[in-house]
């Protein structure tokens, strides 16, 4: 259990991260930021590795889905009065906490929210595969459908958010359709959000472990679904 005293709270959703997690959270750790990690159900020790750093761990006995682990922890962040913004923020390595203080700026501007963009102006994409590109481009046009919201990027992890938002916001899908129920919420709820520019590295690791054709189709299939359900 940490003591750093810090207002913002990074809640961090992993399953099977254990090769990964540890450069992440010493990364993090070197900030002054209050985290918590989710284990979602893993089975490969990402719980014991994440236990060697001060941070919150909190732990599924089984794989829930990363809806379900955000929700978790922003759950357990919000128990705490000392919390006043939330971000989450994925356990692959993917994003740069050095973004972390343009997300908390934004929302010293009266802004509910703060959504990270992989495609606006100043954010960067490094290495994404073409399949991936074409599938969150596609995503992007369908979840400006559903929600009506005119955004660059949809399916990004990296977000802050407001505690009075996090309060207001209850992730039900468990699936990558998490995504976009949070947009849904933001436009249901008529939250001021803005959009701030990120840097999304994409890695071997990462490349292996989620760019595939099918993770790629589950994503617009989670986004069709909770929009039938």
């Amino acid at each position: 259990m940490q003591t750093i005293q810090s207002s913002t709270c990074v809640v961090m959703a992993a399953y099977n991260e254990a090769p990964v997690i540890g450069r992440v959270l010493a990364e993090l750790c070197q900030k002054s930021y209050r985290v918590v990690v989710v284990d979602d159900g893993s089975s490969d020790g990402t719980c014991e590795v994440a236990l060697a750093f001060p941070v919150t761990v909190l732990r599924h006995a089984a794989n829930l889905g990363q809806g379900a682990a955000l929700q978790t922890g922003i759950t357990f962040a919000l128990r705490d009065p000392g919390v006043q913004i939330i971000v989450t923020f994925d356990a692959d390595g993917q994003h740069d906490p050095e973004d972390i203080p343009h997300l908390e700026e934004a929302l010293r501007k009266n802004y509910a929210a703060a959504l990270g963009s992989r495609f606006m102006t100043g954010g960067q994409a490094s290495n994404m595969p073409l399949l991936k590109r074409l599938t969150l481009v596609l995503a992007v046009s369908i979840t400006r459908w559903l929600t009506g919201l005119p955004l660059t990027d949809t399916h990004n992890g990296l977000r802050a958010f407001t505690r009075q938002a996090a309060s207001q916001i209850h992730i039900r899908q468990n699936g990558m359709a998490h995504a976009s129920e949070i947009l849904s919420q933001i436009a249901a709820l008529k939250l001021a959000y803005c959009e701030v520019p990120v840097r999304i590295r994409y890695t071997d690791y990462s490349k292996r472990k989620g760019q595939s054709i099918f993770n790629s189709l589950n994503i617009l299939w989670d986004i069709l679904g909770n929009k039938l359900r």
